[in-house]
């Protein structure tokens, strides 16, 4: 909802509104192979593998698309003056100069969508198609940027319709796609009432009458009734966890972004693509046509619900990989020619590969990156059905896939056939580093370590074995004599860059550490002093968030919040979404354009856990290892903090209270039945437990839980 004077205007949005016409050729992907462009860049023809890769992104499809937006004109004395998301409720507010208030609510329990005006009858209320929109702009501006035009598409006229009370568009898009934006009104008493659907030909034949019996029906119930299921919802939503801090600005971005789970991430519905639901409502396509990026953006987007225990809301991306299980398995076998199965790199929604830069968009590493969620979201829930049925399963058609691709080399380490570090280099030749790259390295390490793992929970000897010798067989990382992580075996990062992709072994995959020894403490202070020496000057709004998370996972919370602080100066818009470049012109970034995407957002709120929680094993691969640490990287002006029921690997329910930089107190409820392990961070003080068996093994407390137990200390 946004709009200035008399006007507000409300944006509308669908998640599994797409274009998927190729642009390339149908199934270029099965021509273009992955063998075939690693013969060409070994005869150093890597153009035309280019070529075959890049051009099918150019097109104006696939794409996600808008769906246009209502526009209220209030009497002309009427003056908006303040907008409101009130978090608790999901409910917008904007309050005028008089009395007037405009409420509206997406339904978090019935596809409606209501808005409520009170203290003023509007002159008028119009709906307004995305062509609409865009003969608007382009009247208005001469030109539109972004990620192009409505018009490019190519599409008919939208069918208007209307009635006493409902007016209505249908647009016919591609591929027998048809999609209806309906809008009721009615007036009770001083109050005017509005409901609108969005439907399609997805949901049924005659969408236009479920979009109109939607309408009516949510009309008859009325804001109050509606909105108490839909609050009620909302309440359990934000009961599942919290946080408290003392920095108001990051408080405030944290609990936005946990709302961003609830308000677009449902396990039932299309996941959040790079704009999430929130396409741009500008009469464009959106930046990157809105699509799935797997070489950052949709892991990142999913990196922070663990913790925060929106396991729901997490499930909408695994649920979406899963039920396209069978599309990876062809694209496996037409592109890479193996057995298993593969998302690309950069997808649309129904999972078909795009293009775009080809050392990234089409890399089998993206995959083994996606794995890891299915590998986190059975760590910290503990679900075994999960594993079973889902997290194995997926993680080893990944695992499957990727061990096709490897062979081993004269020295017998596994090779991949290409390799690539995103985005270091951009799209040029440069950028085929020499197999395996750091990045790709760490990926497949850290896949087949979760494989062994996922293996051995499951009684599968044969498996663990497999995925062991897999490991092995890798070899090492690749640095410097110092410890600094190069690239690629011979390849230094030579500049400042976006991508964290050279040091993810440190976050998230947790392959270093900062309890790893020696070796690993030489590796990440020699990286990071590399990072560091580099500047910031080409990083993203993102870059920032996804350091502080990594600053925060080798203990160093001063430099986590310094760079969390930044990030949400300079690189959050009014409305709170993340942008890539630096809004304040402060310098922090060369870069100062501001597409939207979410990823940064989300890493953001995973940096807060970060610094108040960890809980990873200190021996990737192996079973059972998790160690829970209260605080572990809580930089010094947060001095009293507290958080409720985050959630640690092993299913554990944690809250923990800080006062005066102490720990006072602390509670764990067992997710299973099994060991906790705690870590003492304790600075010196001795906890009192309120149950008897804790032991202390070096730095760690131990002791036996059963499922629901729970186990308090106080200082």
């Amino acid at each position: 909802m946004w709009g200035e004077n008399n006007t507000i205007r409300l944006s509308l949005d669908r998640g599994d509104l797409w274009d998927e016409r190729v642009t390339g050729g149908e199934g270029w992907w099965k021509e273009h192979t992955y063998q075939k462009a690693a013969d060409l860049i070994t005869q150093m023809k890597s153009d035309t593998v280019q070529n075959w890769w890049d051009k099918p992104y150019t097109g104006v499809t696939p794409t996600k698309l808008p769906a246009g937006r209502i526009e209220i004109r209030l009497p002309v004395a009427e003056v908006v003056k303040r907008f409101e998301l009130n978090l608790s409720a999901a409910e917008g507010i904007a309050s005028f100069n008089s009395k007037a208030v405009i409420k509206v609510m997406y339904s978090a329990t019935q596809p409606i969508i209501l808005l409520s005006i009170k203290g003023s009858i509007p002159d008028s209320v119009n709906l307004l198609s995305t062509m609409d929109v865009y003969r608007r702009k382009t009247a208005e501006q001469g030109g539109l940027s972004s990620g192009g035009s409505i018009n490019n598409l190519g599409y008919p006229e939208a069918e208007k319709g209307h009635s006493e009370k409902a007016q209505w568009y249908i647009q016919q898009a591609a591929n027998g796609l048809k999609y209806c934006v309906y809008l009721q009104s009615k007036q009770i008493d001083n109050e005017t009432l509005l409901a609108i659907s969005i439907t399609s030909t997805n949901d049924a034949i005659d969408f236009l009458s479920l979009a109109s019996q939607r309408c009516n029906t949510a009309l008859k119930s009325g804001y109050t009734v509606i909105k108490r299921t839909h609050a009620q919802w909302w309440k359990n939503f934000w009961q599942q966890s919290g946080v408290s801090i003392p920095d108001t600005a990051v408080q405030k971005q944290y609990n936005l972004v946990q709302y961003f789970y609830g308000a677009a991430s449902r396990s039932d519905a299309p996941p959040m693509p790079l704009q999430g639901v929130w396409t741009a409502d500008n009469g464009t396509l959106p930046p990157w046509k809105g699509d799935y990026h797997n070489d950052l953006n949709t892991q990142m987007t999913y990196i922070a619900y663990q913790e925060a225990g929106r396991f729901d809301e997490g499930a909408s991306y695994l649920n979406y990989l899963w039920n396209r299980r069978e599309v990876f398995k062809h694209f496996a076998k037409d592109f890479y020619g193996t057995e298993g199965l593969a998302c690309p790199g950069v997808m649309s929604y129904s999972g078909q590969p795009l293009g775009g830069w080809g050392q990234y968009s089409m890399s089998p590493t993206m995959s083994a990156w996606s794995a890891h969620l299915f590998y986190l979201h059975w760590l910290y829930t503990a679900d075994r059905k999960f594993l079973k049925e889902k997290a194995y399963p997926w993680c080893s058609g990944v695992g499957e896939c990727m061990l096709g691709l490897l062979k081993s080399d004269e020295k017998g380490i596994l090779k991949l056939p290409l390799s690539s570090s995103p985005e270091i280099f951009d799209n040029s030749a440069k950028a085929w580093l020499k197999p395996n790259s750091n990045y790709d390295l760490m990926c497949l390490k850290m896949l087949f370590l979760s494989l062994k793992e996922m293996a051995m929970a499951c009684n599968k000897g044969t498996d663990v074995k497999k995925w062991s010798g897999a490991v092995f067989a890798l070899g090492d990382f690749h640095t410097k004599t110092d410890g600094t992580l190069l690239l690629d075996a011979v390849t230094e990062l030579p500049y400042s860059h976006r991508h964290l992709s050279n040091i993810i072994g440190l976050y998230p995959f947790n392959l270093i550490t900062a309890e790893g020894g020696e070796k690993d403490a030489k590796i990440i202070n020699a990286s990071l002093k590399k990072w560091d020496s580099l500047g910031t000057s080409q990083w993203c709004g993102y870059t920032f968030s996804w350091m502080s998370n990594l600053r925060a996972r080798v203990g160093d919370g001063e430099a986590a919040v310094k760079n969390l602080d930044i990030f949400v100066k300079a690189f959050i818009l009014r409305n709170g979404f993340h942008v890539n470049g630096d809004q304040t012109k402060s310098g922090y970034s060369d870069m100062t354009y501001r597409p939207f995407t979410l990823e940064g957002n989300f890493l953001a709120s995973q940096a807060v856990q970060e610094m108040l929680l960890q809980s990873w094993s200190p021996t990737p691969g192996e079973i059972n290892t998790g160690i829970i640490r209260l605080f572990p990287a809580t930089p010094k002006k947060w001095a009293n903090a507290s958080f409720s029921d985050l959630r640690a690997e092993g299913g554990f329910r944690v809250s923990a209270t800080r006062i005066n930089t102490k720990i006072t107190w602390f509670c764990i409820i067992a997710g299973k039945t099994g060991v906790v392990r705690i870590k003492d961070t304790f600075n010196g003080q001795e906890p009192k437990w309120s149950l008897i068996g804790v032991q202390k093994k070096g730095k760690i407390y131990e002791v036996n839980l059963v499922k629901g137990q729970k186990l308090e200390a106080v200082f």
